[in-house]
This record gives C-alpha cells, structure tokens and sequence, in this order.
C-alpha cells in the first residue's frame, strides 16, 4: 500500500505561484511514476503531468506547459508541482497519484491522495 498526503494549496492571485508537495509513505514510490490530476467544480478529472520514477520522463498537458514543473526527491519519498504564473482556470482540487506500472503519457493511478485546493482570483 501507499498513502499520499498533498500539501502547498491555497489562495493566489492570478499570475502568481504555488508550490504543491506529495509525500509519500507506506512501501516505497521510487519505482513508481508519479502524478498529478485536478477537477474543476462540474468538470471531470483531468490529468495534468506525470513523471517516471528516474524523472527522465516528464509528461504535461498543453495548457500548463511552460507553467508548471513536476519533480520528485525519491530519497524524501514527496513529489512537487511548481506552478507558475497561475490563471483563475487552474482553480481545482489537486490530487496526487502513483502508478506501479510506471507509465507517463500511459499513466493509471494505482493509489490516490485526497486532493489540495487551489484557488487563483482574478
């Protein structure tokens, strides 16, 4: 089993920046690939970036390239999303994911966290 814990969401205006963090614990993640997804109010949960258990393979969506940042520090057991240069359409709850088989642009969650809020005013 592993357990997510997200962190790092809140409040921002739009153009500003947010760091979100998932630390991991239970068996370890460092062959997993990792992800992260967001659902907007209404909408459905969208995939946003992954990355491979080496982080030599990152994966984004189109509309946060440029913006956003995934990383991960196998030794802390926690992943990070950067954020950058928020918009109000990136309002949404952040979920963190793993996938034991370690796919990127192929990535199947295997375990969830419970999500973070962001919210970016315009």
């Amino acid at each position: 089993q592993v357990q997510l814990v997200e962190s790092g969401g809140g409040l921002v205006q739009a153009g500003g920046s947010l760091r979100l963090s998932c630390k991991t614990s239970g068996r370890t993640i460092s062959t997993y690939s990792m992800g992260w997804f967001r659902q907007a109010p209404g909408k459905e949960r969208e995939f946003v970036s992954a990355i491979s258990w080496s982080g030599g393979n990152i994966y984004y969506i189109d509309s946060v390239k440029g913006r956003f940042t995934i990383s991960r520090d196998n030794a802390k057991n926690t992943v990070y999303l950067q954020m950058n240069s928020l918009k109000p359409e990136d309002t949404a709850v952040y979920y963190c994911a793993a996938d034991g088989g370690g796919g990127v642009t192929t990535f199947l969650a295997d375990y969830w966290g419970q999500g973070t809020q962001v919210t970016v005013s315009s």
